[in-house]
């Protein structure tokens, strides 16, 4: 099998899943003459009506830094990517995900880190906050399913938290729990599956700079729908490997069972990196929905991360590891 091609593809502004907001902020930069180089890209989600209910632009929004050019080309709503989900905990439905966890109570919260680790600590919200200093990161999600968003989070690389707890020499995967409870979680309920959600990742992936926790986007906090209070976000990665609702984050030795690689193995597998190549046993991945886009377009080795990630992988078969 030839190697891939180690390159990473930008993203430009006009794909990027937007509100008022960051038009609004954009078009303040722009006038000021600061707009600045582009932060990280990536993306995930279906497009869904107008954009009532915008929040204002504030003078913190407007200091923050933006892609800046093509401002008039179409773009996707805030709703779009907080009314399309995939969270099973609530329901199978991507379009109600939003109304049944409109009264899911994201504070307080913990979580609580520990395993192979030298210090381990429990986390309140609070403490995500504030202890660590909050990034935009504008990322591709791509999802199993074929289709496709461009999001704009704000979190923080998971190495800062990892380094706090300071992993032993014995630790080589991170292991995530989201919350269990099926009187929240209604889908909870189902016994297809091996509930709670738990994913995974190799430590070095989990330190990897690209790798988030993320706590919010388009600066507001994280609605529930989308993972509230915090979730991971691997932007190289399917979307399923993203856990909403963390509660636990464990350290261990060996790879860790995850829902997904344990209800259909041969379907999902732990690495799930996007890969146009390696089809999905039902379906071809060569191409995607970009949510707002009337026809498909290629999908990228890596999700368009390549030259940032793809050597972690160098000694991988990449037909195995999809």
């Amino acid at each position: 099998m030839s190697k891939p091609e180690i390159r990473s593809v930008p993203v430009r502004s006009s794909e990027i899943t937007t509100e008022h907001i960051y038009r609004s902020r954009r078009q303040f930069l722009k006038a000021r003459g600061v707009l600045g180089a582009g932060a990280l890209l990536a993306a995930c989600g279906p497009l869904a009506p107008g954009q009532s209910g915008a929040p204002q632009a504030t003078p913190a929004d407007l200091q923050t830094g933006a892609q800046t050019d093509e401002l008039d080309d179409p773009l996707n709503s805030y709703e779009a990517i907080t009314n399309y989900n995939n969270y099973y905990e609530f329901t199978t439905d991507k379009e109600l995900g939003a109304v049944l966890a409109s009264d899911f109570q994201s504070s307080p919260w913990q979580v609580e880190v520990t395993g192979l680790v030298n210090n381990p600590k429990t986390f309140g919200l609070e403490d995500l906050l504030k202890s660590f200093p909050q990034e935009e990161r504008i990322y591709r999600l791509r999802c199993v399913e074929g289709w496709s968003m461009v999001i704009p989070w704000n979190g923080f690389p998971l190495s800062a938290l990892l380094k706090q707890v300071d992993p032993t020499s014995q630790a080589k995967y991170v292991r995530f729990v989201t919350r269990y409870d099926p009187d929240i979680y209604p889908g909870q309920n189902s016994r297809f599956y091996p509930w709670p959600y738990q994913e995974g990742l190799r430590l070095d992936e989990a330190m990897h700079d690209l790798t988030i926790l993320a706590t919010g986007l388009y600066g507001k906090e994280l609605p529930p729908q989308n993972g509230a209070p915090v979730r991971l976000v691997v932007p190289w990665k399917y979307g399923f490997k993203s856990i909403k609702a963390i509660i636990r984050i464990e350290l261990v030795a060996e790879q860790p069972a995850t829902l997904w690689s344990t209800v259909a193995p041969h379907e999902y597998g732990f690495y799930a990196n996007v890969n146009p190549d390696v089809p999905h046993p039902r379906w071809s991945q060569a191409s995607e929905r970009r949510i707002g886009e009337s026809g498909r377009r290629p999908t990228l080795l890596f999700n368009g991360y390549a030259e940032e990630v793809a050597h972690l992988y160098k000694d991988m078969d990449l037909s195995r590891y999809y």
